[in-house]
């Protein structure tokens, strides 16, 4: 290796280092730090560092495991399911926004094949940013969040007829375009069909082999050859290497080594997701900037107030709350880097003059420069201009829960009431243990509350939600929500209000353990490993082992973290046949004044739980009882058969 690349290579970690580090410290996103160095020590300012062929490589692979690590988070059946936002909203907005910028383009004098490239250049939004700020900020699940990756998605999508359109607009001759975009269409479809085809023959097989070496280092190597290769199939199909390497990671999503890869490669994509960061701020050439500003800033203006309201305004259009629809236009009113690529063919390929590329160039960067503090803060945003319409319904609940929990002291909040959460009322109950519940599920609500449990509709993420139903008065709180974000956004809002509150969490895969534990959690429960020891006190119990040391064993893996039980492969398939209901019993119902054996429902599978009458909830009522207009039997069984005998209860039609 030559000395002046390795004096590149150091120069490039230092700043970075340093740049990072002071922008911790003011409290600003690490993003930002990479662009500053970037446009501080590029050729165009102190030069300490010049654009080079290997730099654009290497942040090139940073989107490639970027968009693999994306991918391992969306399973097939996921993607399926958003396919509304990505296909309505995400094409909605580029064929608007590239329509828009390239009106405005030809208007100033571009060219119109130029404007249609700019225009489309402008419509791309950073999917670097964007999910890296919403994964930091854990809002990548957030509705907002979801609506914004699936815009990201289409417009990932969205490069690859643009890059077969370039080449085209540039000779002049339209006749073959739209056979051109077919067969990018065509190999975008082979693409996925030779992914879903590696997933399901080639890579678990493959995965199984690798893991039985027991060898961390060789299984890492083939997470990089298995990211690396399917993201030069797609570019060997004209696609992009970003979109092969999504694509694979859709495809690992469906194994069980999913959490191991992510892990394995997270270390690889950050690093070179900031060398990306710098290698677009290396572009910015802050001499062109100063003769070109005016038109800069009245295009920078144009790009964030227009593509942000446009993208609010696609997003009510779709039924979305205004609070959401501006925050899911905050999250994308920026330029992106698939931009970049366009711009550097469209120049190559003479398009664009080099000042007009260049004022695209300086708009995107410079709306990626604001990208990351209008993310920070955009919940703050929509409740400052939306704080009655966005707002209302938590004020509602808040006023509820708040009423009704005003009297509790040493209580419970349970966050999350399925099957978890109420089988830990009942014990509670059990012991005159004061609770609160809250959950998001309106029919679960409906009948839980009828059955006289203490549950509310209510957001447990929010503080204020959290304040309602008691935190400051709280004994401890329980989050059985399956979801690991979920709860480690219910720690964050816990913890900045009750930093001495035992905070116990379950969760179903043990690799979220250290995870909730570093957000706050007092405690982790492993759902699956809390049974397999369960099991093994039963079973050596039945071997006449002492209770003692089964204690002592046991102790000393919870003390130890579970770790000689983690690791291991772990399968499971759940299915809960039965489940609770609760039914009023109608004035005019059939069921009035007759007895539980009369009804016989154990005929159709059915159970009795308990029935309320008068406010008393008696457990487990005598055969004998006689049914009264007003109670409120609380039923266990299949929904099929619950259906059946739902009539027997209701009035007339």
């Amino acid at each position: 290796m030559e000395h002046h690349a390795i004096e590149g290579v150091l120069i490039l970690l230092a700043c970075s280092v340093l740049g990072v580090s002071i922008f911790r410290r003011l409290h600003l996103p690490p993003v930002l730090g990479y662009l500053f160095v970037g446009i501080v020590i590029g050729p165009h300012a102190i030069g300490l560092l010049q654009d080079s062929d290997l730099i654009h490589l290497l942040a090139e692979i940073g989107v490639v495991f970027l968009l693999f690590t994306i991918g391992l988070e969306f399973s097939i059946g996921h993607f399926l399911t958003m396919r509304r936002i990505v296909l309505g909203l995400g094409g909605a907005q580029v064929l608007l926004s590239t329509l828009a910028g390239a009106l405005i383009a030809w208007l100033s004098g571009v060219h119109w094949a130029g404007a249609l490239v700019a225009g489309g250049a402008l419509a791309m939004s950073s999917t670097a940013i964007v999910v890296k700020q919403l994964n930091e900020q854990l809002e990548i699940h957030s509705r907002h969040g979801r609506l914004a990756l699936g815009v990201l998605l289409f417009q990932d999508l969205a490069v690859v007829p643009f890059l077969v359109a370039i080449p085209i607009l540039a000779g002049g001759a339209l006749d073959g375009l739209w056979l051109s975009l077919g067969i990018a269409l065509l190999k975008g479809v082979l693409a996925l069909a030779i992914m879903l085809a590696a997933g399901r023959w080639l890579l678990r097989p493959l995965f199984h082999v690798i893991a039985a070496a027991r060898s961390t280092e060789l299984f890492t190597l083939t997470v990089l050859l298995v990211t690396l290769t399917a993201a030069w199939l797609t570019y060997l199909l004209g696609l992009s290497l970003a979109m092969g390497a999504f694509l694979a990671g859709m495809m690992l999503s469906e194994t069980e080594y999913k959490h191991q890869i992510e892990t394995d490669i997270r270390s690889f994509r950050d690093v070179l997701m900031g060398v990306f960061f710098i290698s677009i701020g290396l572009q910015l050439n802050l001499h062109t900037l100063s003769s070109v500003w005016p038109l800069v800033l009245l295009m920078l203006v144009g790009l964030v107030l227009g593509k942000g309201l446009l993208v609010m305004l696609l997003t009510r259009w779709l039924g979305y709350e205004n609070g959401v629809a501006l925050r899911t236009g905050l999250a994308l009113a920026q330029g992106g880097e698939f931009g970049f690529a366009l711009l550097a063919l469209a120049l190559n390929r003479h398009l664009l003059s080099p000042t007009d590329s260049q004022a695209i160039l300086a708009t995107i960067i410079l709306s990626m420069l604001l990208a990351p503090p209008l993310l920070r803060y955009n919940g703050r945003i929509a409740k400052a201009l939306f704080a009655r319409s966005y707002l209302k319904g938590r004020y509602t609940e808040t006023r509820h829960l708040g009423w009704a929990a005003r009297e509790l002291g040493e209580h419970v909040i349970i966050c999350g009431f399925g099957r978890i959460g109420q089988n830990l009322a009942r014990f509670l109950r059990a012991d005159g243990i004061d609770y609160v519940a809250l959950d998001l599920d309106p029919y679960l609500i409906r009948d839980a509350w009828e059955a006289g449990e203490h549950v509310f509709y209510g957001d447990s993420t929010h503080g204020e939600i959290l304040r309602a139903a008691g935190l400051a008065r709280a004994r401890a709180m329980v989050i059985t929500f399956d979801d690991a974000h979920t709860a480690e956004r219910i720690i964050e809002a816990t913890r900045k209000r009750r930093g001495d509150l035992p905070i116990l969490v379950r969760t179903r895969d043990e690799a979220d353990l250290e995870r909730l534990e570093h957000a706050g959690a007092t405690q982790v429960v492993p759902e699956t490993l809390e049974s397999s020891m369960l099991l093994a006190r039963v079973l050596l119990q039945r071997l006449d082992i002492p209770d003692d040391v089964i204690n002592e064993r046991i102790e000393q893996e919870r003390a130890d973290h579970y770790r000689s039980l983690r690791g291991l492969f772990a399968g499971e398939a759940e299915a809960l046949r039965d489940r609770l209901h609760s039914v009023t019993v109608h004035p005019e119902g059939k069921a009035v004044g007759s007895t539980l054996a009369a009804l016989e429902l154990g005929a159709v599978g059915i159970r009795v739980e308990a029935i309320r009458r008068g406010g008393i909830r008696g457990e487990h009522p005598d055969d004998g009882m006689c049914l009264e207009a007003g109670d409120v039997l609380i039923l266990r069984g299949g929904q099929d058969a619950l259906k059946r005998i739902e009539p027997l209860f209701h009035g007339p039609n």
